[in-house]
């Protein structure tokens, strides 16, 4: 399973951004798929998932509101959709395949993890 997060980049606070996780290989259609960040001296943190189909989206409290998951099961594309950035946003986000077709917020239930994408919003 490869997984390629891209779409961070440097944006003013308050501003939005949408991060990518593309699956070239079209293998996890069937699989949940959840976003996480790690900031700098911080513990990698959940954010949102989202189940196979789309049907079922879980996020933590620290996000709710503010970033959308979503996925386009025809692109192999799973969306972060992040709007009302803050300065504490700033991290390294990961997107990662889960064992099942509906997977929560423990990381180590996400065997298969994308290179990360830089976001930094500036105060």
């Amino acid at each position: 399973v490869q997984l390629q997060a891209s779409g961070g980049g440097l944006v003013q606070a308050g501003g939005s951004l949408r991060l990518s996780c593309a699956n070239s290989r079209r293998t996890v259609s069937n699989n949940a798929v959840g976003w996480f960040r790690r900031a700098p001296g911080k513990e990698r943190e959940f954010l949102a998932t989202v189940s196979w189909n789309g049907g079922i989206t879980q996020y933590a409290e620290s996000v709710k509101g503010r970033f959308t998951i979503s996925r386009d099961n025809a692109k192999s594309t799973v969306y972060l959709q992040m709007n009302s950035l803050k300065p504490e946003d700033t991290a390294v986000y990961y997107c990662a395949a889960g064992r099942g077709s509906v997977t929560g917020s423990d990381p180590s239930m996400y065997p298969y993890w994308g290179q990360g994408t830089q976001v930094t919003v500036s105060s």
